[in-house]
């Protein structure tokens, strides 16, 4: 027998990864905005450098999960 639970959504997978896509998006956006204070504020090229390299990562795995499950740009 089934139990069935009040108040509970059923999302279907493309929905799912819609909403993933676009919460990996924003941390990247966050990331390279981030990376651009530092930046602008005159941060050591160590430090802002290594935030570069963060938001290039983040994007990287944004782009290959968006690539990965066939979405567009």
């Amino acid at each position: 027998m089934l139990a069935f639970r009040a108040g509970t959504t059923v999302t279907t997978l493309m929905a799912r990864d819609k909403t993933e896509a676009k919460k990996k998006g924003v941390l990247a956006l966050g990331a390279w905005g981030g990376s651009a204070v530092l930046m602008s504020v005159g941060a050591p090229f160590i430090v802002s450098g290594a935030a570069v390299g963060g938001a290039a990562y983040l994007t990287y795995k944004w782009f290959m999960y968006r690539a990965k499950r066939g979405m567009r740009f």
